[in-house]
């Protein structure tokens, strides 16, 4: 019989510990679920999926360079993060804010392009801002930081 909870922990790569503190679920409950000596119900699996989600920071270490040949590809340059990742108050589930310069004449369809194929690059939903049609002295602008 397969067991969700150990199969969700190992897809995404982390130990007992790691998941319960990303979910505050005691590490001697997860380990009893895995073992099936307690039943998980649906909410505590959504829970523990959820805290499972990879954050935007970590997948962002890990595919830096895959990031910026794709945004190359798409005529974007100079990636800079914002939001709750640059402030490192990414969690599991967190978008990744990515501010961008686009070359003339790109749009809005390929920028849409763009996040949705960054999205899948990086397993977290990415929502993109492009710096030309911010005002100077914007709080984006002033809190973004390359990537």
């Amino acid at each position: 019989m397969s067991n969700e909870v150990r199969e969700l922990r190992e897809a995404a790569g982390l130990s007992q510990v790691e998941l319960s503190l990303r979910s505050g679920v005691a590490q001697p409950n997860i380990a009893a679920y895995e073992t099936g000596r307690r039943r998980a119900s649906a909410d505590m699996i959504e829970r523990l999926r959820a805290a499972a989600r990879p954050r935007p920071s970590e997948v962002l270490a890990s595919h830096h360079d895959e990031l910026e040949l794709l945004a190359n590809r798409f005529g974007l340059s100079n990636l800079r993060i914002f939001g709750s990742t640059v402030r490192r108050a990414d969690s599991p589930g967190s978008d990744l804010d990515l501010l961008i310069t686009r070359a003339d004449g790109i749009g809005l369809l390929t920028l849409a392009a763009f996040a949705e194929e960054a999205s899948e690059l990086l397993g977290v939903e990415v929502d993109v801002v492009s710096d030309g049609g911010l005002p100077e002295g914007h709080e984006i602008l002033a809190t973004a930081v390359a990537i």
